[in-house]
Protein backbone atom coordinates (compact mmCIF):
# COMPACT_ATOMS: atom_id res chain seq x y z
CA UNK A 1 0.00 0.00 0.00
CA UNK A 2 1.40 3.60 -1.59
CA UNK A 3 1.77 6.31 1.63
CA UNK A 4 -1.14 8.17 0.49
CA UNK A 5 -3.19 4.82 0.09
CA UNK A 6 -2.52 4.44 4.00
CA UNK A 7 -2.95 8.34 5.25
CA UNK A 8 -6.37 8.18 3.17
CA UNK A 9 -7.12 4.62 4.95
CA UNK A 10 -6.43 6.38 8.53
CA UNK A 11 -8.66 9.33 7.20
CA UNK A 12 -11.26 7.38 6.58
CA UNK A 13 -11.34 4.91 10.00
CA UNK A 14 -10.65 7.92 12.45
CA UNK A 15 -11.74 7.72 15.78
CA UNK A 16 -12.94 10.80 17.47
CA UNK A 17 -12.81 14.07 15.38
CA UNK A 18 -10.06 16.47 14.68
CA UNK A 19 -9.72 19.22 16.88
CA UNK A 20 -9.48 21.33 13.75
CA UNK A 21 -9.93 20.90 9.97
CA UNK A 22 -8.51 23.39 7.48
CA UNK A 23 -9.89 23.19 4.23
CA UNK A 24 -7.84 24.98 1.56
CA UNK A 25 -3.63 24.25 1.01
CA UNK A 26 -2.29 28.07 0.07
CA UNK A 27 -0.28 30.30 2.35
CA UNK A 28 -3.59 31.53 5.16
CA UNK A 29 -4.62 27.10 4.90
CA UNK A 30 -1.45 26.29 5.65
CA UNK A 31 -0.43 29.21 8.08
CA UNK A 32 -3.39 28.09 10.42
CA UNK A 33 -2.99 25.04 10.13
CA UNK A 34 0.89 25.45 11.24
CA UNK A 35 -0.41 27.25 14.21
CA UNK A 36 -3.05 24.82 15.49
CA UNK A 37 -0.76 22.17 15.18
CA UNK A 38 2.33 23.85 17.45
CA UNK A 39 -0.86 24.41 19.91
CA UNK A 40 -0.71 21.44 20.34
CA UNK A 41 -4.80 20.57 18.94
CA UNK A 42 -5.15 17.55 16.27
CA UNK A 43 -5.06 18.99 13.40
CA UNK A 44 -5.68 18.22 9.17
CA UNK A 45 -5.80 20.43 6.05
CA UNK A 46 -7.18 19.34 2.80
CA UNK A 47 -6.66 20.61 -0.71
CA UNK A 48 -8.61 20.22 -3.81
CA UNK A 49 -5.92 20.53 -6.15
CA UNK A 50 -2.05 20.98 -4.70
CA UNK A 51 -0.39 23.09 -1.63
CA UNK A 52 0.19 26.32 -3.38
CA UNK A 53 -1.57 25.92 -6.56
CA UNK A 54 -3.06 29.11 -6.50
CA UNK A 55 -2.15 32.73 -5.45
CA UNK A 56 0.09 31.36 -3.10
CA UNK A 57 2.87 30.35 -5.80
CA UNK A 58 2.09 33.77 -7.92
CA UNK A 59 3.16 36.38 -5.61
CA UNK A 60 5.55 39.25 -6.64
CA UNK A 61 8.32 37.33 -4.49
CA UNK A 62 7.98 40.05 -1.77
CA UNK A 63 8.00 40.09 1.68
CA UNK A 64 7.49 43.12 2.43
CA UNK A 65 5.50 45.87 4.60
CA UNK A 66 4.06 47.23 1.14
CA UNK A 67 5.02 50.98 0.58
CA UNK A 68 2.06 51.42 -1.33
CA UNK A 69 0.20 51.06 1.55
CA UNK A 70 1.73 53.20 3.90
CA UNK A 71 1.45 56.16 0.80
CA UNK A 72 -2.36 54.92 1.74
CA UNK A 73 -1.80 55.02 5.26
CA UNK A 74 -3.00 52.13 6.38
CA UNK A 75 -0.33 52.50 9.17
CA UNK A 76 -1.64 49.01 11.23
CA UNK A 77 -1.23 47.10 8.31
CA UNK A 78 2.40 48.12 7.50
CA UNK A 79 3.45 48.01 10.97
CA UNK A 80 1.96 44.59 11.14
CA UNK A 81 3.67 43.45 7.77
CA UNK A 82 7.27 44.66 8.60
CA UNK A 83 6.79 42.82 12.10
CA UNK A 84 5.98 39.54 10.29
CA UNK A 85 8.73 40.09 7.87
CA UNK A 86 11.56 40.51 10.28
CA UNK A 87 10.20 36.92 11.79
CA UNK A 88 9.69 35.41 8.76
CA UNK A 89 13.51 36.05 7.88
CA UNK A 90 14.26 34.78 11.11
CA UNK A 91 12.47 31.90 11.39
CA UNK A 92 13.02 30.38 7.35
CA UNK A 93 16.55 32.15 6.77
CA UNK A 94 16.82 29.73 3.96
CA UNK A 95 13.75 31.06 2.18
CA UNK A 96 13.68 34.72 2.82
CA UNK A 97 16.33 36.89 2.59
CA UNK A 98 17.11 40.82 2.23
CA UNK A 99 16.97 42.18 -0.81
CA UNK A 100 18.03 45.45 -2.13
CA UNK A 101 15.90 47.71 -4.02
CA UNK A 102 16.25 51.33 -5.55
CA UNK A 103 13.63 53.62 -6.39
CA UNK A 104 14.66 55.77 -9.40
CA UNK A 105 13.79 59.49 -9.36
CA UNK A 106 12.93 61.40 -12.57
CA UNK A 107 12.31 64.50 -11.87
CA UNK A 108 13.58 66.65 -8.41
CA UNK A 109 10.60 65.75 -6.39
CA UNK A 110 10.22 62.70 -6.32
CA UNK A 111 13.61 62.63 -4.55
CA UNK A 112 12.35 64.44 -1.42
CA UNK A 113 9.14 62.78 -1.59
CA UNK A 114 9.79 59.23 -1.97
CA UNK A 115 13.14 59.70 0.72
CA UNK A 116 11.34 60.67 2.99
CA UNK A 117 8.49 58.05 3.10
CA UNK A 118 10.89 55.11 2.31
CA UNK A 119 13.07 56.45 5.45
CA UNK A 120 9.62 56.66 7.66
CA UNK A 121 8.81 52.90 6.22
CA UNK A 122 12.48 51.65 7.50
CA UNK A 123 12.37 53.25 10.70
CA UNK A 124 8.78 51.56 11.28
CA UNK A 125 10.20 48.52 11.05
CA UNK A 126 12.23 49.22 14.01
CA UNK A 127 14.92 46.59 15.23
CA UNK A 128 13.78 44.26 12.82
CA UNK A 129 15.03 46.70 10.14
CA UNK A 130 16.62 45.32 7.09
CA UNK A 131 19.17 48.17 6.60
CA UNK A 132 19.29 52.12 6.42
CA UNK A 133 17.25 54.01 2.99
CA UNK A 134 19.43 56.36 1.27
CA UNK A 135 19.63 59.15 -1.54
CA UNK A 136 21.47 57.92 -4.46
CA UNK A 137 23.23 59.86 -6.88
CA UNK A 138 22.60 59.31 -10.30
CA UNK A 139 25.58 57.99 -11.47
CA UNK A 140 25.09 55.68 -8.65
CA UNK A 141 21.43 54.44 -9.40
CA UNK A 142 23.04 53.73 -12.90
CA UNK A 143 25.36 51.60 -11.26
CA UNK A 144 22.91 49.70 -9.25
CA UNK A 145 20.19 49.47 -12.03
CA UNK A 146 22.53 48.70 -14.87
CA UNK A 147 20.54 48.92 -18.03
CA UNK A 148 17.68 51.04 -16.84
CA UNK A 149 16.82 53.83 -19.28
CA UNK A 150 18.40 56.93 -17.46
CA UNK A 151 16.88 59.61 -20.10
CA UNK A 152 16.19 62.38 -17.59
CA UNK A 153 17.14 60.14 -14.58
CA UNK A 154 18.18 62.61 -11.53
CA UNK A 155 18.61 60.17 -8.85
CA UNK A 156 17.54 57.12 -6.85
CA UNK A 157 16.50 56.31 -3.52
CA UNK A 158 17.87 52.90 -1.66
CA UNK A 159 15.90 50.91 1.00
CA UNK A 160 15.51 47.24 1.96
CA UNK A 161 12.77 44.44 2.14
CA UNK A 162 12.30 41.01 1.93
CA UNK A 163 12.29 38.38 -1.09
CA UNK A 164 10.82 34.77 -0.60
CA UNK A 165 10.15 31.74 -3.14
CA UNK A 166 6.61 31.77 -2.81
CA UNK A 167 5.66 27.75 -3.31
CA UNK A 168 8.96 26.57 -1.59
CA UNK A 169 8.23 28.48 1.60
CA UNK A 170 4.49 26.73 1.22
CA UNK A 171 6.40 23.47 1.32
CA UNK A 172 8.36 24.34 4.49
CA UNK A 173 5.27 24.88 6.32
CA UNK A 174 3.40 21.80 5.05
CA UNK A 175 6.65 19.69 6.44
CA UNK A 176 6.44 21.64 9.65
CA UNK A 177 3.15 20.90 9.86
CA UNK A 178 3.88 16.75 9.43
CA UNK A 179 6.52 17.58 11.73
CA UNK A 180 4.26 19.17 14.62
CA UNK A 181 2.26 15.68 14.24
CA UNK A 182 -0.34 17.53 11.69
CA UNK A 183 -1.76 15.56 8.63
CA UNK A 184 -2.51 17.37 5.09
CA UNK A 185 -3.42 15.56 1.96
CA UNK A 186 -3.35 17.18 -1.48
CA UNK A 187 -6.08 16.36 -4.14
CA UNK A 188 -8.79 16.06 -1.60
CA UNK A 189 -11.42 17.94 -2.39
CA UNK A 190 -14.02 19.53 0.48
CA UNK A 191 -17.60 18.82 -1.37
CA UNK A 192 -19.86 19.66 1.32
CA UNK A 193 -20.50 20.19 5.17
CA UNK A 194 -21.73 18.11 7.78
CA UNK A 195 -23.95 19.57 10.42
CA UNK A 196 -25.33 18.28 13.86
CA UNK A 197 -28.42 20.19 15.47
CA UNK A 198 -27.70 23.56 12.64
CA UNK A 199 -23.80 23.12 13.48
CA UNK A 200 -20.88 22.05 11.55
CA UNK A 201 -19.45 18.48 12.63
CA UNK A 202 -17.37 17.87 10.02
CA UNK A 203 -16.78 17.72 5.94
CA UNK A 204 -17.45 15.29 3.34
CA UNK A 205 -14.36 15.18 1.07
CA UNK A 206 -13.76 13.55 -2.31
CA UNK A 207 -10.56 11.86 -2.66
CA UNK A 208 -9.74 13.51 -6.58
CA UNK A 209 -7.83 10.59 -7.79
CA UNK A 210 -9.54 7.60 -6.71
CA UNK A 211 -13.05 8.98 -7.29
CA UNK A 212 -14.09 8.05 -3.37
CA UNK A 213 -15.53 10.08 -0.78
CA UNK A 214 -16.08 10.16 3.04
CA UNK A 215 -16.87 11.85 5.48
CA UNK A 216 -14.15 13.81 8.37
CA UNK A 217 -15.40 14.73 11.88
CA UNK A 218 -14.08 18.10 13.35
CA UNK A 219 -15.04 20.31 16.27
CA UNK A 220 -14.06 22.94 14.19
CA UNK A 221 -14.19 23.95 10.20
CA UNK A 222 -11.56 26.88 8.42
CA UNK A 223 -12.54 27.64 5.48
CA UNK A 224 -9.39 29.04 3.88
CA UNK A 225 -10.10 28.55 0.41
CA UNK A 226 -8.53 32.10 -1.08
CA UNK A 227 -10.40 33.09 -4.02
CA UNK A 228 -12.88 30.00 -3.61
CA UNK A 229 -13.71 31.70 -0.21
CA UNK A 230 -17.72 31.79 -1.43
CA UNK A 231 -17.91 28.34 -2.65
CA UNK A 232 -17.39 26.90 0.85
CA UNK A 233 -19.87 29.83 2.15
CA UNK A 234 -21.99 28.49 -0.03
CA UNK A 235 -21.91 24.94 1.13
CA UNK A 236 -22.91 26.77 4.46
CA UNK A 237 -26.23 27.86 3.11
CA UNK A 238 -24.40 31.71 3.60
CA UNK A 239 -25.80 34.57 1.18
CA UNK A 240 -25.13 34.62 -2.31
CA UNK A 241 -23.84 38.26 -1.40
CA UNK A 242 -20.12 38.72 -3.02
CA UNK A 243 -17.57 39.27 0.15
CA UNK A 244 -14.48 39.14 -2.41
CA UNK A 245 -13.20 41.59 -5.43
CA UNK A 246 -10.95 39.38 -7.05
CA UNK A 247 -7.92 41.42 -8.72
CA UNK A 248 -5.73 39.58 -11.54
CA UNK A 249 -1.75 40.06 -11.61
CA UNK A 250 0.27 39.04 -14.26
CA UNK A 251 3.72 39.29 -14.34
CA UNK A 252 6.72 38.17 -17.70
CA UNK A 253 9.55 36.52 -16.47
CA UNK A 254 13.05 38.33 -18.72
CA UNK A 255 16.63 37.32 -18.64
CA UNK A 256 18.70 37.99 -16.32
CA UNK A 257 20.41 40.65 -18.94
CA UNK A 258 17.62 43.05 -18.54
CA UNK A 259 18.73 43.79 -15.21
CA UNK A 260 21.84 42.50 -14.03
CA UNK A 261 23.08 42.41 -10.61
CA UNK A 262 21.46 41.66 -7.36
CA UNK A 263 19.48 45.16 -7.33
CA UNK A 264 15.47 45.15 -7.28
CA UNK A 265 13.92 48.06 -9.55
CA UNK A 266 10.44 49.26 -8.17
CA UNK A 267 8.62 52.01 -10.11
CA UNK A 268 5.83 53.20 -6.76
CA UNK A 269 3.33 54.81 -9.06
CA UNK A 270 3.10 54.70 -12.79
CA UNK A 271 1.30 56.76 -15.26
CA UNK A 272 -2.18 54.94 -14.23
CA UNK A 273 -1.17 54.62 -10.86
CA UNK A 274 0.46 51.07 -10.26
CA UNK A 275 3.30 50.08 -8.93
CA UNK A 276 6.00 48.25 -10.89
CA UNK A 277 8.99 45.81 -9.82
CA UNK A 278 11.80 44.03 -11.59
CA UNK A 279 13.21 41.67 -9.26
CA UNK A 280 16.11 39.65 -9.62
CA UNK A 281 14.84 36.01 -9.17
CA UNK A 282 16.66 32.40 -9.69
CA UNK A 283 18.94 33.97 -12.26
CA UNK A 284 16.06 35.69 -13.84
CA UNK A 285 14.26 38.95 -13.85
CA UNK A 286 10.18 39.04 -12.83
CA UNK A 287 8.66 41.91 -13.90
CA UNK A 288 5.32 42.99 -12.52
CA UNK A 289 2.63 43.42 -11.89
CA UNK A 290 -0.61 44.13 -12.99
CA UNK A 291 -3.65 45.03 -10.98
CA UNK A 292 -6.86 44.50 -12.79
CA UNK A 293 -10.38 43.52 -11.54
CA UNK A 294 -11.80 39.76 -12.82
CA UNK A 295 -15.64 38.37 -12.68
CA UNK A 296 -14.98 35.70 -10.84
CA UNK A 297 -12.30 33.27 -9.62
CA UNK A 298 -10.79 30.23 -11.25
CA UNK A 299 -8.09 27.68 -10.91
CA UNK A 300 -5.73 28.53 -13.89
CA UNK A 301 -6.14 32.36 -14.47
CA UNK A 302 -4.47 33.95 -18.27
CA UNK A 303 -2.88 37.15 -19.19
CA UNK A 304 -5.07 39.73 -20.65
CA UNK A 305 -4.16 41.33 -23.63
CA UNK A 306 -4.14 44.94 -21.76
CA UNK A 307 -1.87 43.49 -19.30
CA UNK A 308 0.22 42.42 -21.50
CA UNK A 309 0.36 45.57 -23.32
CA UNK A 310 1.01 47.32 -20.04
CA UNK A 311 3.84 45.23 -19.23
CA UNK A 312 5.58 45.54 -22.55
CA UNK A 313 4.90 49.62 -22.59
CA UNK A 314 6.88 49.71 -19.26
CA UNK A 315 9.58 47.00 -19.90
CA UNK A 316 10.36 49.29 -22.66
CA UNK A 317 10.25 52.60 -21.22
CA UNK A 318 12.55 51.62 -18.44
CA UNK A 319 14.56 49.56 -19.96
CA UNK A 320 14.80 50.92 -23.30
CA UNK A 321 13.30 48.24 -25.27
CA UNK A 322 10.82 45.95 -25.31
CA UNK A 323 11.82 41.96 -25.04
CA UNK A 324 11.45 39.77 -27.82
CA UNK A 325 8.92 36.97 -27.61
CA UNK A 326 11.38 34.74 -26.96
CA UNK A 327 13.20 36.81 -24.00
CA UNK A 328 9.78 36.21 -22.82
CA UNK A 329 10.87 33.32 -20.96
CA UNK A 330 7.32 32.84 -18.60
CA UNK A 331 4.22 34.82 -18.38
CA UNK A 332 2.25 33.78 -15.80
CA UNK A 333 -0.71 34.96 -14.05
CA UNK A 334 -2.38 35.19 -9.97
CA UNK A 335 -5.96 36.35 -8.52
CA UNK A 336 -6.07 38.14 -5.15
CA UNK A 337 -8.90 37.53 -2.45
CA UNK A 338 -9.55 41.49 -1.66
CA UNK A 339 -12.53 42.34 0.56
CA UNK A 340 -15.49 44.33 -0.22
CA UNK A 341 -14.73 47.32 1.78
CA UNK A 342 -16.88 50.40 -0.04
CA UNK A 343 -16.31 49.18 -3.58
CA UNK A 344 -13.68 51.14 -5.59
CA UNK A 345 -10.33 50.62 -7.83
CA UNK A 346 -9.24 46.78 -6.75
CA UNK A 347 -5.97 48.52 -6.28
CA UNK A 348 -6.95 50.62 -3.64
CA UNK A 349 -8.62 48.02 -1.71
CA UNK A 350 -7.30 47.04 1.55
CA UNK A 351 -4.95 43.86 1.80
CA UNK A 352 -5.68 43.13 5.70
CA UNK A 353 -7.38 40.03 6.48
CA UNK A 354 -10.91 39.34 7.66
CA UNK A 355 -12.17 36.42 9.71
CA UNK A 356 -16.12 35.76 9.87
CA UNK A 357 -17.84 33.39 12.12
CA UNK A 358 -20.86 31.76 10.86
CA UNK A 359 -24.34 30.61 12.63
CA UNK A 360 -23.17 27.29 11.94
CA UNK A 361 -19.76 27.46 13.40
CA UNK A 362 -17.66 27.52 10.44
CA UNK A 363 -14.51 29.97 10.63
CA UNK A 364 -13.46 31.56 6.97
CA UNK A 365 -10.73 34.21 6.69
CA UNK A 366 -9.90 35.72 3.81
CA UNK A 367 -8.07 38.17 2.31
CA UNK A 368 -4.63 39.36 3.44
CA UNK A 369 -1.07 38.63 2.11
CA UNK A 370 1.47 36.19 2.27
CA UNK A 371 3.76 37.93 4.37
CA UNK A 372 0.95 38.35 7.54
CA UNK A 373 0.34 34.90 6.68
CA UNK A 374 1.21 34.19 10.23
CA UNK A 375 -0.95 36.71 12.18
CA UNK A 376 -3.42 35.49 9.82
CA UNK A 377 -3.23 32.30 10.95
CA UNK A 378 -3.04 33.11 14.59
CA UNK A 379 -6.31 35.54 14.75
CA UNK A 380 -8.00 32.22 12.55
CA UNK A 381 -6.79 29.64 15.06
CA UNK A 382 -7.81 32.14 18.06
CA UNK A 383 -11.53 32.51 16.85
CA UNK A 384 -11.93 28.47 16.45
CA UNK A 385 -10.26 27.86 20.20
CA UNK A 386 -13.90 30.01 20.85
CA UNK A 387 -16.25 28.44 18.34
CA UNK A 388 -15.13 24.47 19.57
CA UNK A 389 -14.07 25.20 23.20
CA UNK A 390 -10.89 23.93 22.74
CA UNK A 391 -8.18 24.27 25.69
CA UNK A 392 -6.81 27.63 25.76
CA UNK A 393 -3.09 27.81 24.67
CA UNK A 394 -0.76 30.79 23.70
CA UNK A 395 0.64 31.11 20.48
CA UNK A 396 3.88 30.13 19.43
CA UNK A 397 4.35 30.48 15.64
CA UNK A 398 6.37 34.10 16.34
CA UNK A 399 9.63 32.45 16.56
CA UNK A 400 8.60 29.00 15.62
CA UNK A 401 11.51 27.91 13.30
CA UNK A 402 10.34 26.30 9.87
CA UNK A 403 11.39 23.27 8.61
CA UNK A 404 14.52 23.15 7.05
CA UNK A 405 15.72 25.92 9.12
CA UNK A 406 19.31 26.43 8.83
CA UNK A 407 21.79 29.80 9.25
CA UNK A 408 24.26 28.27 6.99
CA UNK A 409 22.84 29.25 3.39
CA UNK A 410 25.03 32.26 2.50
CA UNK A 411 26.58 31.90 -0.97
CA UNK A 412 24.51 28.73 -1.98
CA UNK A 413 22.52 29.24 -5.41
CA UNK A 414 19.31 29.86 -4.80
CA UNK A 415 17.70 26.47 -6.16
CA UNK A 416 19.88 24.52 -3.71
CA UNK A 417 19.49 26.76 -0.87
CA UNK A 418 15.67 26.71 -0.56
CA UNK A 419 15.84 23.27 0.91
CA UNK A 420 17.80 24.57 3.69
CA UNK A 421 19.00 21.70 6.12
CA UNK A 422 17.43 19.37 3.79
CA UNK A 423 20.01 19.81 0.99
CA UNK A 424 22.30 16.89 2.10
CA UNK A 425 19.85 14.61 2.16
CA UNK A 426 18.54 15.93 -1.04
CA UNK A 427 21.98 15.25 -2.64
CA UNK A 428 22.54 12.18 -0.85
CA UNK A 429 20.22 10.57 -3.29
CA UNK A 430 22.80 10.78 -5.88
CA UNK A 431 25.21 8.87 -3.90
CA UNK A 432 22.66 5.88 -4.48
CA UNK A 433 22.06 6.24 -7.67
CA UNK A 434 24.67 9.30 -10.01
CA UNK A 435 22.58 9.11 -12.27
CA UNK A 436 20.11 11.45 -10.43
CA UNK A 437 23.10 14.42 -10.51
CA UNK A 438 22.34 15.06 -13.95
CA UNK A 439 20.68 18.31 -14.89
CA UNK A 440 17.20 18.05 -15.43
CA UNK A 441 17.62 20.69 -18.47
CA UNK A 442 20.51 22.39 -19.74
CA UNK A 443 18.76 25.75 -18.90
CA UNK A 444 17.32 25.22 -15.90
CA UNK A 445 19.07 24.88 -12.13
CA UNK A 446 17.40 21.38 -11.01
CA UNK A 447 18.52 17.64 -11.21
CA UNK A 448 16.96 14.85 -11.70
CA UNK A 449 17.03 13.96 -7.96
CA UNK A 450 14.64 16.71 -6.99
CA UNK A 451 11.90 14.71 -8.53
CA UNK A 452 12.50 11.87 -6.47
CA UNK A 453 12.61 13.72 -3.78
CA UNK A 454 9.38 15.94 -4.25
CA UNK A 455 7.69 12.28 -4.46
CA UNK A 456 9.24 10.93 -1.42
CA UNK A 457 9.07 14.02 0.54
CA UNK A 458 6.42 16.35 -0.26
CA UNK A 459 3.58 14.97 -1.75
CA UNK A 460 4.53 15.76 -5.12
CA UNK A 461 1.52 13.71 -7.70
CA UNK A 462 1.87 15.22 -11.11
CA UNK A 463 4.12 16.45 -13.76
CA UNK A 464 3.17 19.96 -12.90
CA UNK A 465 3.04 19.46 -8.83
CA UNK A 466 7.46 18.51 -9.86
CA UNK A 467 8.00 21.41 -12.64
CA UNK A 468 5.64 24.31 -10.79
CA UNK A 469 5.51 24.12 -7.65
CA UNK A 470 8.68 21.87 -5.72
CA UNK A 471 10.69 23.18 -8.49
CA UNK A 472 10.01 26.41 -9.93
CA UNK A 473 10.79 25.62 -13.52
CA UNK A 474 7.16 26.41 -15.45
CA UNK A 475 7.71 29.44 -13.83
CA UNK A 476 11.36 30.76 -14.44
CA UNK A 477 11.54 28.80 -18.48
CA UNK A 478 7.88 27.53 -19.79
CA UNK A 479 9.54 26.15 -22.78
CA UNK A 480 12.46 25.02 -21.11
CA UNK A 481 9.77 23.24 -18.45
CA UNK A 482 7.94 21.15 -21.46
CA UNK A 483 11.37 20.33 -22.58
CA UNK A 484 12.18 18.48 -19.55
CA UNK A 485 8.56 17.20 -18.87
CA UNK A 486 9.10 13.69 -20.46
CA UNK A 487 11.51 12.86 -18.47
CA UNK A 488 9.64 14.19 -15.08
CA UNK A 489 6.86 11.97 -16.28
CA UNK A 490 8.65 8.78 -16.49
CA UNK A 491 10.45 8.95 -13.13
CA UNK A 492 7.09 9.97 -11.53
CA UNK A 493 5.43 6.84 -13.33
CA UNK A 494 8.32 4.88 -11.66
CA UNK A 495 8.38 5.87 -8.36
CA UNK A 496 4.10 5.98 -8.03
CA UNK A 497 3.46 2.82 -9.69
CA UNK A 498 1.74 4.38 -12.12
CA UNK A 499 0.71 2.82 -15.93
CA UNK A 500 1.79 4.14 -18.75
CA UNK A 501 -1.53 5.78 -19.34
CA UNK A 502 -1.67 7.47 -16.30
CA UNK A 503 1.60 8.65 -17.32
CA UNK A 504 0.62 9.94 -21.08
CA UNK A 505 -2.13 11.99 -19.65
CA UNK A 506 -0.19 13.61 -17.11
CA UNK A 507 2.75 14.76 -19.28
CA UNK A 508 -0.72 16.10 -21.45
CA UNK A 509 -1.99 17.87 -19.26
CA UNK A 510 0.99 19.17 -18.09
CA UNK A 511 1.92 20.55 -21.79
CA UNK A 512 -1.54 21.80 -22.50
CA UNK A 513 -1.54 24.05 -19.24
CA UNK A 514 2.73 25.00 -19.62
CA UNK A 515 1.46 26.21 -23.19
CA UNK A 516 -0.39 28.91 -21.76
CA UNK A 517 2.71 30.39 -19.51
CA UNK A 518 4.68 30.93 -23.03
CA UNK A 519 3.98 34.56 -24.78
CA UNK A 520 3.56 34.76 -28.58
CA UNK A 521 2.98 37.27 -30.26
CA UNK A 522 -0.78 38.57 -30.89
Amino acid sequence: MSERSELLRRLQEQGEPWDVLVVGGGASGLGAAVEAASRGYRTVLVERFDFAKGTSSRSTKLVHGGVRYLEQLNITLVMDALRERGHMLRNAPHLVHNLQFVVPAFDYFSLPYYGFGLKVYERMSGRLSLGASKLLSRERTVEMLPGIADTGLRGGILYHDGQFDDARYAISLLRTLQDLGGTAVNYVEATGLLKRNGKIAGVRVRDCEEDVSFDLQAKVIVNASGVFTEEILAMDGQAAESLLSVSQGTHFVLPHSFLPGSTALMIPKTADGRVLFAIPWHESTIVGTTDVPVDGASVEPRSMAEERAFLLEHIARYFGRKPRAEEIQSMWSGLRPLVRKGGGKTSKLSRDHTILVSKSGLVTVTGGKWTTYRRMGEDTINHAVEVAGLAKTASRTLDLKLHGWTDNSAGMAEAERVYGADLPLLQSLSDHDAALGALLHPRLPYRLREVVWAVRYEMARTVEDVLARRTRALFLDARAAIEAAPVVANMLAKELGRSDAWRDKDLQQFVNLANGYIYREQ
